[in-house]
């Protein structure tokens, strides 16, 4: 079998000419072609989801014009389809971690999925040649709301959200007294 690709271009896709039956062939990827990680293709749902979101704005936006009021806008849009209950102050299950029934409070976006959804905004924004002093994903009032949003549901939901602490690696405990090899 022959290998024949169709460019100088490692990422281009090659063909493989069987001697035997010169009519007959298949095509492979070069092995430089890779899949985007899981992490990668979010990343890029998100990032044209938001473009959708400015291209629907009224006034469209421009990105260059986008600032941290802009992406609080977004993140209140996307609120609506939400998946979490957050209990508001004044229903009878607001601190409850398993509230007992059913009640009318909204549905919102949870704080963890905000977070991760704006770090991968803030990344994207730098691929995209956005320079980091002007990230909008990165503004104090995004900041700020992640926090807001990160408190609220926690009381509301009888949770505490506490900053994981790194573990000290455990000493080895020496070997007992009176055990030889």
């Amino acid at each position: 079998m022959d290998l024949v690709s169709q460019s100088g271009n490692p990422n281009s896709v090659s063909t493989i000419i069987n001697p035997n039956n010169p009519n007959t062939s298949s095509t492979i990827p070069s092995p430089a072609v890779y899949a985007p990680s899981r992490y990668e293709n979010q990343k890029r749902r998100d990032w044209n989801t938001f473009g959708q979101y400015l291209r629907n704005h009224r006034p469209p936006l421009s990105l260059s014009l986008c600032n941290g009021a802009h992406v609080l806008e977004f993140l209140r849009y996307l609120d609506q389809f939400g998946k979490t209950k957050v209990h508001n102050q004044t229903c009878p299950f607001f601190g409850l971690k398993n509230p007992p029934a059913p009640c009318p409070c909204p549905l919102r976006q949870a704080w963890g999925s905000l977070d991760a959804l704006i770090g991968r905004l803030r990344a994207a924004y730098e691929e995209h040649g956005g320079k980091p002093e002007a990230n909008p994903f990165g503004a104090r009032a995004v900041r700020l709301y992640l926090r807001e949003v990160r408190d609220f549901q926690a009381k509301a939901r009888g949770v505490s959200y506490e900053k994981k602490r790194k573990r000290s690696k455990p000493k080895l405990a020496p070997p007992p007294a009176g055990a030889s090899q």
